[in-house]
């Protein structure tokens, strides 16, 4: 910083070597602007994988790894993050591996009496469904729906079995529950407002994700008594016991008996013109700029990570 009234400069990273590649370099494009409309200088550098010493090379004084998928989003990027010593947004790198490990989100949020369904990995073995038609087959590691497939037939299986065993990645097997998909960001230890997500086709893929825009998403739905606060208080529990307040998104699924199941928790979530939590902060009265400053400023504050000696 060159002066106390100064922000401090922004190392924004974007790409990576992930799948959501594009998803990243959309998010930090849009992130760059915020940063700017905040008061930052922002140094924003294109990576795929990336050394220690490339990382300490880059100038900047807070870091924002505008990153999605395994690597990125995942663990590896926030093991350098965490040994080059600055402050950065997001989630330190225990948070990361669990958070992108769906079973383990799972499991953890199972232990705190959150509802979420029975689900058991992906054994390239199985000739049949180790669980009841219709299933989702999903990888374990990956984010934005890369790699799913819903199973209604055993035709569906096998396809679906073929393709993942074929990817050579840790899948997961869990019932497929229809009907609506529910959202639910932090901020800071905040969370925001619900959001709906209804896709024109009935599955919240890829393309509905990023392609499309049929998708309608609705703030604040109206939902059956109860839900709501079930599921903001469910996320809430979730991402404290993660260690994920600074921000992340959690998604469920609510079905027609009006029981809301958690599916997983999302460290980075996007922040392209489709994307939830920035719609979501502002419906709560935040504009883009204020939510992409607020988590530079939360990095500043807290302790994303104690720096490990290389």
């Amino acid at each position: 910083m060159t002066g106390s009234n100064t922000k401090p400069t922004v190392l924004l990273l974007a790409g990576g070597p992930d799948a959501e590649r594009q998803v990243s370099i959309d998010s930090a494009d849009a992130i760059k602007q915020g940063l700017i409309d905040a008061g930052h200088h922002v140094e924003h550098r294109l990576i795929d994988a990336i050394t220690l010493d490339e990382l300490r090379a880059m100038p900047g004084e807070v870091v924002f790894p505008a990153l999605h998928g395994p690597w990125g989003e995942g663990g590896p990027m926030q093991d350098l993050l965490e040994r080059d010593g600055r402050p950065f947004v997001g989630a330190n790198a225990a948070t990361a591996r669990l958070a992108m490990d769906k079973l383990g989100s799972k499991m953890l949020a199972a232990t705190l009496g959150v509802r979420t369904a029975v689900s058991c990995a992906f054994n390239s073995f199985d000739a049949e469904p180790p669980i009841p038609l219709p299933v989702v087959v999903k990888p374990v590691h990956e984010g934005s729906t890369v790699g799913l497939f819903v199973c209604r037939t055993i035709e569906d299986w096998r396809h679906a079995h073929a393709e993942t065993k074929a990817r050579g990645v840790a899948a997961m097997v869990e019932p497929y529950i229809a009907g609506r998909e529910l959202t639910v960001g932090v901020l800071t230890g905040t969370t925001l407002p619900i959001v709906e997500i209804t896709p024109a086709d009935g599955l919240y893929d890829y393309d509905a994700k990023y392609q499309r825009d049929d998708t309608i998403y609705t703030v604040e739905p109206d939902l059956p008594p109860g839900v709501a606060q079930k599921i903001t208080q469910g996320t809430a529990s979730v991402a404290r016991a993660m260690k994920a307040e600074s921000i992340s998104r959690s998604d469920w699924l609510l079905d027609g008996n009006g029981d809301a199941w958690f599916l997983e928790l999302n460290t980075m979530p996007g922040f392209t013109s489709h994307s939830l939590l920035p719609k979501a902060a502002i419906a709560a009265g935040m504009t883009f700029a204020q939510v992409c400053g607020v988590l530079v400023d939360d990095a500043l504050t807290r302790v994303s990570g104690a720096p490990i000696a290389s």
